[in-house]
């Protein structure tokens, strides 16, 4: 019998085979079915492409901003303290200048800044209260400014609560309360106002975690802060606050923080800035929730040891893109000691020197190694050998100075003052705090230094489960990479990414998310996207939108690097036609950009024509639709230069312009060109360089306006006003 009931399903199913192959609507259903997965799989393949040169664009900027601050640690470390080029850069090393608590809490004072009877913006009371911050983040929302006094108020009270705080906060969670935690912000304003209407203000029945990169890119980075500072003032039990690796003043002056700051508040900002650098060395680096959930901003490595991590001073790193030395100060002339730098309010034996990112392997002499490196490839310390006095050299030569460096053994009587070595225990100490801000998970096995951004490391699910079981955790909550959908698991669910800045890369790139967690600690999550344009997109547009974003801004990278693409292709071009095979320019293209990218993927979207599959580059080169200033420059190799360093560039120009006026003079230009050429190892005339400075100096006064230069020299991509979102006219290749 069950054999015949067998035989019977069979013969139905059959039939029914038949009769959906008859029925014509069935047909047709499935082939739209079919159809429609096919499309969806082609816009999400166009999707992660987009994605992958965001995000590969993003990254080779900071492994940048990592290089050139190792080159200022190189003249730091190695050449004289009267030498000029190192005092053009010396001050950003300097961040403890004030150091004893008697003059910072002079320096905080704000009672001499009077408000005036004009000010229309909010005005606050101290101690701040639950209606004083709300007050704030009404006036925020409505694009009002809070007036310098108050913001100097806000920054000294919460240095002063800072500095009681642990490195790591515990948090106890239980029942029916639950703790909200955030990702990166960012600078955008309107994600952290739409999570506090989603989920309600911050307050004793509903504490929150935010971790990290508060700060940089979007255009309202202080106005969070000072909110944030405001609800930790108000609930210091309930409000926890961990440091990302943005909240460090050498990525803020290369990623839109220190210009911020000035244009708000000219007259008081370079304070704001210096209580800023302090405030931020003592942000926490970590929270602990009922003693199962780790929350840091970056990640962990196989080093990484809470109890460690507990003890560091963390308020030594005030950039943690070098780590504290041991200093030796002259006192009374004769006498000499040595003393751990910090400042935590007890007076300083001396200023703070700090370790150059040379690679450890050889010293200076692997500055000329591969591009990608990690602040972890860093030397302990050691005397200076021949490679490295050749490179010296060579470095003096190129950024056109005369003065000698320093001796191989200098003696006590000229020697920088500042000069330490770092101890094993320091170095050890700064890597934990650098892999806490930097790092990112893997899916292989190990760990490994990071050296696509530069800084901490790449660790895998092995390493997320050793760390975790060895301080009887379960789950590991970061930030520091932007998602899609706003978070991400990854390593069997030990390890949760969360990022709350939606639109990271452009209107329509991501989600952005925040996560409830009750006393069962299972995160729910809850995503949004700021933009109402975007909501208002349809799937295809908001794809559209986002790949010719990314597309104009890989455009722009191929562009400045023109000349070094031609001769890459000209490698493959051996008889001279004009033309190489795509496969050739795929390989030849990585080559130069090195970004890692599907190159053959993409060459649908960049190489418009082919001639039998052969790309004529010159011609190719030329149908990058940018538009770049016409201005008469003896030397146009100059304006290459500048295009392909265009942030490392306006880093050194606002590093040297110590007062942040905004303007510098003829001879900081120059200085700034030199130290540019100096980093770069190439060499830039001087009457390039002038004819330059003239060419834009519009008003002749003999000063260069920093924010007109650098907007004067951006590309220009014609292509970018070709297309309406409202259109629905992309095109889905095949």
């Amino acid at each position: 019998m069950g054999c015949g009931m067998g035989k019977s399903k069979l013969q139905q199913e059959k039939c029914d085979k038949v009769s959906i192959s008859q029925c014509p609507a069935m047909r047709a259903a499935l082939l739209i079915q079919r159809w429609y997965r096919q499309y969806v799989a082609r816009l999400e393949m166009r999707r992660r492409c987009t994605w992958n040169i965001f995000q590969s664009i993003e990254y080779a900027g900071e492994q940048d901003q990592i290089k050139l601050y190792s080159f200022f640690g190189f003249l730091m470390d190695h050449f004289t303290p009267a030498s000029s080029e190192r005092n053009l850069i010396s001050h950003i090393f300097h961040e403890n200048e004030i150091c004893r608590e008697t003059e910072w809490e002079k320096y905080f004072c704000y009672k001499g800044i009077e408000v005036p009877d004009s000010y229309t913006g909010p005005h606050l009371t101290f101690p701040m209260t639950f209606c004083g911050v709300s007050k704030l983040v009404e006036a925020f929302k409505q694009k009002q400014q809070l007036h310098a006094r108050y913001v100097l108020q806000i920054l000294g009270e919460t240095w002063r609560l800072l500095r009681v705080l642990p490195n790591i906060n515990y948090v106890s969670v239980s029942l029916p309360q639950e703790i909200t935690i955030c990702g990166d912000l960012h600078g955008q304003l309107e994600d952290l106002l739409l999570i506090f209407y989603k989920n309600g203000l911050p307050s004793s029945e509903k504490p929150f975690v935010f971790n990290g990169d508060f700060v940089d890119r979007g255009k309202s980075s202080l106005e969070i802060l000072l909110i944030l500072f405001g609800f930790l003032l108000v609930y210091p039990n309930d409000v926890h606050l961990n440091r990302g690796n943005h909240e460090d003043h050498i990525v803020n002056l290369r990623y839109g923080f220190t210009k911020e700051v000035m244009g708000k508040y000219r007259v008081h900002g370079k304070k704001i800035l210096k209580l800023l650098q302090k405030i931020f060395s003592w942000l926490p680096v970590a929270t602990v929730i009922n003693h199962k959930v780790l929350v840091v901003h970056g990640g962990i490595s196989n080093s990484t040891d809470l109890n460690i991590v507990a003890k560091v001073d963390r308020h030594r790193y005030v950039s943690v893109l070098r780590p504290p030395k041991m200093v030796r100060q002259v006192v009374d002339d004769s006498k000499t000691m040595s003393g751990r730098n910090g400042d935590s309010g007890r007076p300083a034996e001396g200023r703070r020197r700090v370790r150059s990112l040379t690679d450890h392997r050889s010293g200076l002499a692997q500055r000329s190694a591969p591009p990608r490196r990690s602040l972890h490839d860093l030397p302990v310390s050691g005397p200076l050998n021949h490679s490295v006095e050749d490179e010296l050299r060579k470095r003096r030569r190129l950024a056109g100075f005369n003065q000698s460096y320093r001796d191989t053994k200098p003696s006590d009587s000229d020697s920088d003052p500042e000069f330490g070595e770092v101890t094993e225990k320091d170095g050890h100490e700064w890597k934990q705090i650098v892999d806490l801000l930097w790092s990112d998970p893997m899916p292989q096995n190990g760990c490994v230094p990071n050296k696509v951004r530069g800084g901490g490391c790449y660790w895998g699910p092995d390493v997320t489960e050793e760390v975790l079981g060895r301080h009887n955790l379960q789950l590991l909550i970061r930030s520091h990479e932007c998602k899609q959908d706003g978070y991400e698991f990854c390593h069997n669910h030990r390890v949760l990414t969360i990022f709350s800045a939606s639109n990271y890369y452009e209107v329509g790139s991501n989600r952005g998310a925040y996560i409830r967690m009750g006393s069962d600690l299972v995160p729910h999550f809850i995503q949004y996207q700021a933009s109402r344009t975007c909501r208002e997109l349809t799937l295809r547009q908001s794809v559209g939108w986002t790949e010719r974003s990314a597309l104009r801004a890989l455009r722009e990278q191929l562009f400045v690097h023109k000349s070094d693409l031609i001769s890459a292709f000209q490698m493959f071009d051996t008889n001279n036609t004009g033309l190489i095979s795509l496969r050739n320019w795929a390989t030849a293209t990585e080559s130069v950009l090195k970004l890692g990218l599907p190159w053959r993927v993409l060459r649908g979207q960049l190489v418009s024509r082919t001639q039998q599959g052969m790309v004529d580059y010159q011609q190719w080169i030329r149908e990058l639709s940018i538009t770049e200033p016409k201005l008469e420059v003896s030397d146009t190799s100059i304006l290459e230069t500048m295009y392909k360093n265009h942030s490392n560039l306006e880093t050194i120009f606002r590093i040297i312009d110590t007062d942040h006026s905004g303007l510098i003079s003829f001879e900081e230009f120059r200085q700034t060109w030199k130290l540019l050429s100096s980093h770069l190892k190439m060499e830039i005339s001087d009457k390039a360089i002038a004819d330059l400075a003239q060419s834009i100096d519009f008003n002749k006064d003999g000063s260069i306006d920093i924010n007109e230069f650098m907007e004067a020299f951006r590309l220009v991509d014609l292509s970018a006003h070709t297309w309406q979102p409202e259109s629905g006219s992309v095109e889905v290749p095949v």
